[in-house]
């Protein structure tokens, strides 16, 4: 009588693989880290409107990029600074 079996894909060992880096503690933090980057990255595209870069050329892009950037880091700066308390009123 014919058996039944399971067919496995030639690419299942490396999955195997990515499914065992994927329980270690430095795929954690890693994921982590990258969360941060990403929501850098989404904050330029939505608040910042970088979802087009108008210069032209890698340098153009770069200068632009550069430029958002620093606008990013300038903004995140200012949050930290506290801000003054009114003085009271006699």
């Amino acid at each position: 009588m014919p058996s039944r079996y399971v067919p496995r894909s030639v690419h299942e060992g490396a999955r195997d693989l990515a499914r065992d880096i994927a329980k270690t503690e430095a795929y954690a933090e890693s994921r982590c880290l990258r969360k941060k980057v990403e929501m850098l990255f989404a904050h330029l595209k939505r608040i910042l409107k970088l979802d087009r870069l108008r210069l032209r050329g890698p340098c153009g892009a770069k200068d632009e990029f550069l430029l958002a950037a620093t606008a990013q880091n300038l903004r995140k700066l200012a949050k930290l600074i506290p801000m003054p308390q009114p003085a009271p009123a006699i």
